[in-house]
């Protein structure tokens, strides 16, 4: 049975059946458009859903020579699978590129995806790919693998994300996964971290023209749920989608007086301004400046 290839438009990569950026560029912005073949390319013909999918990165302007210390990939194995991991940025306190075992991390996965040990299961997935990485480091993970006959199988560990939305409602999100406040679940080169058996997995049905939208914490931290489905319902483009959604999460997160989702949940979390700056009425605002990595996969017919 003949595999559905995958056309792909990134600048110096040429088609191919999967692509990951294991090492993004220097270049402040990345992106990329995969869409499944036309029917004619198909041998045989196999009717079913697939995804066709864009995504777009802007690292933390500070993390621009590394191209940050997001990772993702996007296959078209089966019905598509669509995947990212976030470097956790604390390990550089110890001299370790937080960069090296996301983007190995996501390379393994990659590989991966059609290994029949993998059984088209994320948790299997994320597990040989935990397990094959050597790298020092950490990174929380999310992975979505589309079934042609319309479900969607996902699982994640730590804060990145998923939504889906139908007809302009976000009808499914998955839950971040957190010690405390701003220190999530992780998979890691430490014994003591979490395994894809602290993953959360869900399975949902979906249907041709559901939007999916992947992120790292730095697309939910700093845009809302209402922005997010402003912009996927507005542009039917979803390599446009992306780069959007990255644009004005990574603007956000550069405005100190914007009312974030991340601002908002901090409050709530008791985290707040001085009592003194409390006095003078003010408060804790601002986006948090971060990576920010987006994938917006359409529920389309192979």
């Amino acid at each position: 049975m003949a595999i559905p290839m995958t056309r792909i438009m990134v600048p110096q990569a040429s088609s191919s059946l999967r692509l990951s950026h294991p090492t993004l560029s220097k270049s402040t912005r990345f992106s990329f458009l995969c869409r499944c073949a036309a029917p004619s390319e198909l041998q045989p013909l196999r009717s079913g859903l697939c995804l066709s999918a864009g995504a777009h990165a802007i690292p933390h302007p500070d993390k621009v020579e590394k191209g940050g210390e997001d990772a993702l990939f996007v296959s078209s194995y089966r019905g598509g699978v669509i995947a990212v991991a976030d470097g956790v940025s604390s390990w550089a306190e110890q001299d370790v590129d937080p960069s090296l075992f996301s983007k190995e991390l996501m390379a393994h996965a990659s590989r991966l995806v059609d290994d029949e040990e993998v059984r088209y299961d994320p948790g299997f997935l994320i597990d040989k790919a935990h397990t094959a990485t050597t790298s020092i480091g950490s990174a929380t993970i999310i992975v979505a693998m589309l079934e042609e006959v319309g479900v969607l199988k996902i699982g994640n560990v730590g804060d990145c994300g998923l939504k889906l939305i139908r007809q302009g409602q976000i009808i499914f999100s998955t839950t971040p996964q957190e010690h405390y406040f701003d220190c999530p679940y992780q998979l890691s080169s430490e014994e003591s971290a979490q395994t894809y058996l602290d993953a959360s997995f869900n399975i949902m049905e979906v249907k041709k023209g559901d939007v999916i939208v992947m992120g790292s914490d730095g697309l939910f931290d700093n845009v809302f749920d209402h922005e997010i489905v402003n912009i996927v319902t507005k542009h039917s483009d979803v390599a446009e989608s992306s780069r959007l959604l990255a644009e004005v999460a990574s603007s956000h997160s550069r405005d100190p007086g914007f009312e974030s989702p991340y601002a908002l949940e901090a409050r709530s979390k008791g985290f707040d301004v001085p009592i003194w700056k409390k006095a003078l009425g003010m408060k804790l605002t601002g986006g948090k400046l971060d990576d920010v990595t987006v994938i917006v996969a359409q529920v389309v017919d192979s």
